[in-house]
């Protein structure tokens, strides 16, 4: 218990420190993860030296890396995470097989996700609404924009929604479908119009950092640097500043809160032994 004890109070000083940065400058630094990393995986080596149930406590955080590495290279190269969130994602699997059994660290880290994903679905809306309201100005200008631009394949797709509604009569699960085609529409314009309005911002190019992303692709000369997830490379911030002053890009909303967030549900559902009772337990499997 004193190491799962010790790696969770070293697991939350590390995503508190990467949520200011993140709030602060938009990055979480890639010593800050791979530093977690190292020092999780090494408490544990030294830990199981003098442990009774040998290296069990060693190999289980190797497992989790690796399984965790897998997971968030798919989330970011499924463009669900920048970076640096998906490299203080990785580095968390290295702390989360609370347990010696791989079988019961398994449910811990499918809990984890499911929490870490509905979090995330709550602040992102949150967050989305929040910027709505601070800019609205700008937010009504690009609705009505939106709107416009896409005219007729909303028209298209709410018709659509409306006869699938009709169906409704017969069978609920219909009337159930057609209401949410008929809604989609309008929530992919809005955050279609939060990304387009609140979103982007003008910066100095003296302030750019690698990673930054561009909100449009940009010439300089024969050059093309795209406007792509991976952002900015420092050989193109480097061009950037020697032709450019100032410069549109886009910045995404800090993500950090939410690992901070996952972490202490999962720790608390995890030491109440709460978690066996939401469908986590051994029953499930």
């Amino acid at each position: 218990m004193f190491g799962v004890m010790f790696l969770f109070v070293l697991a939350l000083v590390w995503i508190i420190f990467a949520t200011i940065q993140d709030i602060r400058k938009r990055e979480v630094a890639d010593w800050l993860n791979f530093s977690l990393i190292i020092f999780a995986i090494g408490f544990r080596f030294f830990y199981s030296l003098f442990s009774e149930e040998g290296f069990a406590f060693f190999y289980q955080g190797l497992i989790g890396l690796g399984i965790f590495l897998i997971l968030g290279n798919l989330l970011y190269y499924g463009k669900m995470f920048a970076g640096g969130d998906a490299k203080l994602f990785i580095s968390l699997g290295a702390i989360l097989p609370f347990s010696l059994i791989f079988s019961e660290n398994l449910r811990i880290f499918v809990l984890f996700f499911l929490i870490f994903l509905f979090a995330g679905a709550i602040y992102s809306l949150s967050a989305s609404i929040f910027l709505s309201i601070k800019n609205l100005k700008k937010f009504k200008k690009e609705f009505s924009k939106q709107i416009q631009k896409r005219k007729k394949i909303l028209y298209a797709v709410l018709f659509l929604g409306l006869v699938i509604m009709a169906f409704g009569f017969s069978e609920t699960i219909f009337f159930v479908i057609g209401i949410l085609v008929f809604i989609f529409p309008y929530f992919y314009v809005y955050v279609k119009t939060v990304d387009e309005a609140c979103m982007v911002k003008r910066i100095n190019t003296k302030k750019l950092q690698e990673g930054d992303w561009l909100y449009r692709d940009l010439k300089i000369g024969r050059k093309r640097i795209k406007a792509n997830w991976n952002g900015l490379t420092k050989k193109d911030i480097k061009l950037i500043k020697k032709h450019n002053k100032f410069i549109l890009i886009r910045q995404g909303i800090p993500f950090t809160p939410v690992f901070f967030v996952s972490f202490v549900i999962l720790f608390y559902l995890w030491k109440t032994g709460l978690w066996k009772l939401i469908g986590l337990g051994n029953s499930f499997w």
